[in-house]
């Protein structure tokens, strides 16, 4: 893990970056202008924490990751205390990659073909719908060194060039994807980049359009909002003019990555634009007509109205997400169901609603411990539930620090 441990809270961490850059109070809180008292109460706890852009603005100023602010999830499996991130950054960062010319296979190697490793990175995506995270992780190091023998088998120009390069910008794209949501936002752009360079080359626009989602998730994860909202708006508008209205593949990517783009404006603070984004990703999924899953989209009325809920939550906007949270998702995707019960936790939390939203953190938990017990935002939740009621014996603030120490919210 990077950064502080993480049983911090994000106050205490904007104070352990603000002294180690050597600004005091008053300093930083003129730089992201606002008062000192303001940042004070930030720091010891007495004032929920910032929103998410001006998180984004304080760890530019601070000059550290989004992440570290946020608290850096740390993945590990919970039987095993096995962490497989490293592996994948090697693999991410082998030499090998840097020149086909230098290290390029000799003429008579063996090389992979395209269709059975596809059948094992779409497993992986199964495994991240299902909030597997350990596994995929676990698998990405072979997978993502296959993907690079596919590109060396695609140089050779066979006739199943395009498929190598498709399946290669799948294995990137799950794996810029899957570093986004544990923390590691930096080789997730490294991996975001490698799955939209092998997705130009395979001359297929689905395929791009899918490794563009995994461009917008790599920028959220960085901060870099703005960018993530040039990145879908330019995705979106190619790929309507690359496909037929009635391919239902198409809707679900296009459908996605408005609403990738609207997270994008709610974390900007921009409104009108995340309004009119999540429109159009609800038009998209009525013409679509039900929760379908082409491409591990998990795309369908349902998922709009869950990101409509995250980017009220990112626009500070507690009530309508407590007033309306209460949709039934357990017909959704793990990942997606066990996301949308933190955020709604959260809601609840902020709300006052102490044992509701204990309640759901306890459902998300029992679907996915790994999504839940890593998760920054839990811990957050489950710090605030701690002050609303201190732990006394046998009540259910002691089942909320029970939980807080399994997610490492507290020492």
């Amino acid at each position: 893990m990077r950064g502080l441990g993480d049983h911090l809270s994000i106050g205490e961490r904007i104070a352990f970056y603000r002294k180690r850059r050597g600004y005091t109070q008053e300093v930083l809180a003129g730089l992201v202008g606002r008062s000192t008292d303001w940042l004070a109460k930030i720091e010891t706890g007495r004032r929920k924490p910032p929103r998410i852009d001006m998180l984004a603005e304080l760890s530019r100023i601070l000059r550290v990751p989004l992440g570290d602010l946020l608290g850096q999830t740390v993945l590990m499996e919970d039987e095993r205390q096995q962490d497989d991130v490293p592996a994948v950054r090697d693999a991410l960062m082998s030499p090998r990659r840097l020149s086909r010319l230098l290290f390029g296979p000799e003429a008579e190697a063996q090389l992979p073909m395209p269709a059975p490793v596809a059948i094992r990175v779409e497993q992986a995506w199964n495994d991240y719908q299902g909030g597997r995270f350990g596994s995929v992780t676990a698998a990405l190091p072979a997978l993502l060194q296959t993907a690079q023998e596919l590109e060396d088998r695609a140089a050779r120009r066979g006739e199943d060039r395009s498929d190598c390069w498709a399946v290669s910008a799948r294995a990137h794209h799950l794996a810029a994807t899957t570093l986004a949501k544990i923390g590691e936002s930096d080789i997730s752009w490294l991996a975001a980049e490698r799955a939209m360079r092998a997705a130009d080359e395979s001359d297929d626009p689905l395929v791009l359009a899918s490794a563009a989602r995994s461009g917008t998730h790599a920028l959220l994860a960085n901060g870099r909002y703005d960018d993530a909202l040039e990145l879908g708006n330019t995705a979106a508008g190619w790929l309507s003019a690359q496909v037929t209205d009635n391919d239902p593949a198409a809707l679900s990517l296009l459908g996605m990555i408005h609403l990738r783009a609207a997270v994008a404006a709610a974390r900007h603070q921009d409104r009108p634009t995340a309004t009119a984004l999540l429109e159009r990703a609800e038009e998209l999924a009525d013409d679509l007509g039900a929760d379908e899953n082409y491409w591990q989209t998990g795309f369908g009325p349902t998922n709009v109205v869950l990101h409509r809920l995250s980017i009220e939550l990112d626009l500070d906007n507690v009530s309508y997400v407590v007033e309306h949270g209460r949709i039934n998702v357990d017909h959704m995707p793990q990942e997606r169901s066990v996301s949308h019960r933190i955020d709604f936790a959260r809601a609840l939390s902020l709300a006052g609603h102490g044992d509701e939203a204990f309640a759901e953190l306890r459902t998300a938990e029992r679907t996915s411990p790994q999504l839940v017990r890593n998760n920054p935002r839990v811990r957050e939740t489950l710090r605030d539930l701690i002050k609303q009621s201190p732990v006394t014996g046998g009540s259910r603030s002691s089942e909320v620090f029970v939980m807080a120490q399994r997610c490492r919210a507290v020492q």
